[in-house]
C-alpha cells in the first residue's frame, strides 16, 4: 500500500509538477510521511495534485492505522471480555 501511494505521489509530482525524479521522491515521500512539501509548485494543476495527494496520503495513514490496530483492540476486547459486558 505504502508503495503504491508513494509511486502515485512520485509520478504525480514529476509529471504534473514538472519536478526531476529525485525532488519528485523527496516531495511524495515527506507528504506521505505527514511532514509536508519541500519544493514549491508554480502552476494550479500542480497545487491541486499536492492537495488531493496529501488528503489522499492522510486516508491511506488513516486507514493503515486502522488495519494494523483493528487485531490489538480485538484482542483486548476479548481480554477485559467487554463484548459479553455490552450485551448485559
Amino acid at each position: 500500500m505504502i508503495v503504491i501511494s508513494l509511486g502515485v505521489g512520485v509520478l504525480g509530482y514529476h509529471f504534473i509538477a514538472g519536478l526531476p525524479w529525485i525532488d519528485a521522491l523527496l516531495d511524495a515521500s515527506m507528504i506521505l510521511g505527514g511532514m509536508g512539501p519541500v519544493n514549491p509548485l508554480h502552476t494550479n494543476e500542480a497545487k491541486v495534485f499536492a492537495s488531493i495527494y496529501a488528503l489522499f496520503s492522510g486516508l491511506v495513514l488513516i486507514g493503515a492505522t486502522g488495519v494494523l490496530l483493528a487485531p490489538i483492540f480485538h484482542w483486548v476486547l476479548h481480554r477485559f471480555h467487554l463484548e459479553q459486558q455490552n450485551e448485559r
